[in-house]
């Protein structure tokens, strides 16, 4: 059975988890579907934005009753983050539009996206040290570069559960939406992505993430400004000033 849904429209995929017997919990199959469904978005060049949503809840952690017995060699063949890992290497923008339950490895799940937007109803956390285990597929390090080392240890080690609101207040998502708008709103800022020019898109999302590596600021600084010039080398950027200039919209071509 399977547990992905793919649709593809207008430069916009978005993928949803359909498992809702079980709150769309994951499991094994599941997040092997989920990494084969990586794969192929990220060798299709048509698509230039990646939106995570699924319907009533995002993703209710790990599947439990898959781990109980687990030695620790299991433990580590079922861990996501390799999957994980490769959406957050996804070369294209990504949004997670979390509504219901974003627990555990679902909440790592939509951190793993480069933005996230919350329906009012939304309920985010890290449960798993009420179930003697931890964060293991990047959510300790994710969320503590969202909203410090200080919050992410009150989430991570009380197993706190919040709400939308707490959680736009504190930095784990970027927007609460409003009651039913969530996936309007979500394909909003899709398709304005949709309609940039692909390689700034890329080259700021790298550059984000490599100043994100360094720890002298100047460094960071100093690449930030080589990526800037190297676009200059770029059809796209020729286009947009053009545009710009002419007063139009600009035509895209990812090159």
């Amino acid at each position: 059975m399977p547990y992905i849904d793919v649709a593809i429209e207008n430069g916009i995929a978005v993928l949803g988890i359909d498992r809702p017997q079980a709150l769309n919990a994951l499991n094994r199959d599941l997040v092997d579907e989920l990494d084969a469904s990586i794969d192929a978005i990220s060798k299709d060049e048509s698509i230039r934005v990646l939106v995570l949503y699924s319907k009533q809840n995002f993703a209710a952690g790990a599947d439990i009753k898959n781990m109980v017995d687990m030695s620790e060699a299991e433990a580590k063949a079922f861990a996501f983050s390799e999957t994980f890992n490769k959406i957050e290497d996804l070369p294209i923008p990504t949004i997670a539009a979390v509504e219901g339950y974003a627990l555990g490895g679902g909440l790592e799940l939509a951190l793993a996206c480069d933005m996230r937007i919350a329906a009012p109803d939304a309920k985010l956390g890290f449960p798993e040290t009420g179930l003697g285990i931890m964060p293991g597929a990047g959510g300790t390090a994710r969320a503590a570069r969202l909203t410090g080392p200080a919050k992410a240890m009150e989430l991570i080690l009380l197993g706190t559960i919040i709400g939308a609101e707490e959680a736009h207040k504190i930095g784990l998502v970027n927007q609460v939406s409003e009651s039913g708008g969530l996936l309007e709103l979500a394909l909003k800022w899709a398709g304005r992505l949709a309609k940039g020019a692909p390689v700034a898109l890329r080259t700021a999302k790298q550059t984000v993430r490599q100043g994100l590596l360094e720890a002298d600021v100047k460094r960071a600084i100093e690449i930030e400004g080589d990526n800037w010039a190297a676009l200059f080398n770029t059809e796209d950027q020729k286009e947009g000033m053009k545009a710009f200039i002419e007063k139009r919209k600009p035509a895209y071509q990812g090159k």
